[in-house]
């Protein structure tokens, strides 16, 4: 269902329920593994104000950001023994057992933000979100981040340019075969090693969302960013059943409400931060930002879609398709 209509229905049941008193608050702890300035830092702030003003104080948040608790896989073990009560983590964290979610790591796949909104918001996205409701996990909602763009310590115009570099990448199946097309050598590396990596020479190059390099200080250690918005980065927010189940219904509406309130705050900030963190790598001096033209664009396309039918089999040749339409 659209985050609007979800948001205006569970609004009016939320009119009629009056909450029992608790003695004591239900706190959640939220661990995520960036910074409080990037489009997640803030989306979890502002579901934390929610939350909490709509539910007149009964639950509390707990926010651990920049992997000061957890990192994403760790917080996943943690998730299911109820040790947090929500994460989340990039969609690369959960394709072990759900390999459809694979699909959002497939390079070129949505033509812009309103194509992918309609695909996370319609019969694709809420299929994937059942998918995933699997091992202990409650799925609860996509966040945005925002499109990719790709950095290395060498101009990177047309796809031959990142030939024989070394790419830091997270795991997925997907995003290791997009650089293989490419004649590179990824490696997957948490995103909390990245800087080190980049600047000890490990790594020659990787790919980001513009909030994540600029408050990683990824910039720094690069020669040259090219916007290509090849990929999209989300994150899948998660609970566990263990809390799901003993939350009271009318407090679980409440929490839904909030869910979906901050969504839509997501994708309104993921946009906005983005693009005030171009504004700040450009005028920094410390790396060449590269915009491809049109045609330029198209090459990297028609090179990169290439690794489509590989995963035919593994995400489903029906769910890239209908992605695609």
């Amino acid at each position: 269902m659209h985050p609007v209509k979800f948001l205006l229905i569970l609004s009016a049941l939320l009119l009629v329920i009056t909450p029992p008193l608790h003695a004591k608050p239900i706190t959640i702890k939220f661990s995520h593994v960036v910074a409080k300035d990037t489009p997640k830092g803030k989306a979890v702030a502002f579901f934390k104000q929610r939350l909490e003003e709509r539910s007149a104080g009964r639950i509390r948040v707990r926010i651990y950001p920049n992997a000061t608790l957890y990192g994403d896989r760790a917080a996943l073990t943690a998730l299911r023994s109820n040790s947090i009560q929500m994460a989340a983590p990039s969609f690369a964290k959960f394709t072990d057992h759900s390999p459809q979610l694979q699909l959002f790591d497939l390079p070129f796949l949505f033509r812009d933000t309103q194509h992918l909104h309609r695909v996370l918001d319609g019969e694709v996205g809420n299929s994937l979100l059942q998918k995933t409701s699997i091992k202990g996990l409650h799925a609860l909602a996509f966040w945005d981040n925002g499109f990719k763009q790709i950095s290395a310590n060498r101009p990177l115009t047309t796809p031959e340019d990142a030939a024989s570099l070394k790419f830091r990448i997270m795991s997925s199946k997907v995003l290791e075969a997009q650089f293989r097309t490419l004649g590179a050598n990824p490696q997957i590396l948490p995103f909390s090693e990245v800087y080190a990596a980049l600047q000890q020479g490990i790594v020659a190059g990787q790919e980001n969302t513009l909030s994540n390099i600029y408050t990683k200080r990824l910039h720094l250690v690069q020669t040259d960013l090219t916007i290509t918005n090849h990929g999209y980065l989300g994150y899948l927010l998660v609970t566990n059943d263990i809390f799901w189940r003993k939350l009271p219904d009318d407090l679980k509406l409440i929490v839904s409400e909030a869910i979906a309130k901050t969504t839509i705050f997501a994708r309104s900030i993921a946009a906005q931060v983005n693009a005030n963190y171009l504004k700040k790598i450009e005028s920094s001096g410390k790396i060449t930002v590269h915009h491809l033209t049109p045609n330029q664009r198209a090459v990297w396309q028609k090179k990169m879609r290439g690794i489509y039918p590989d995963f035919y089999y593994v995400i489903g040749e029906e769910l890239i398709k209908k992605s695609q339409e």
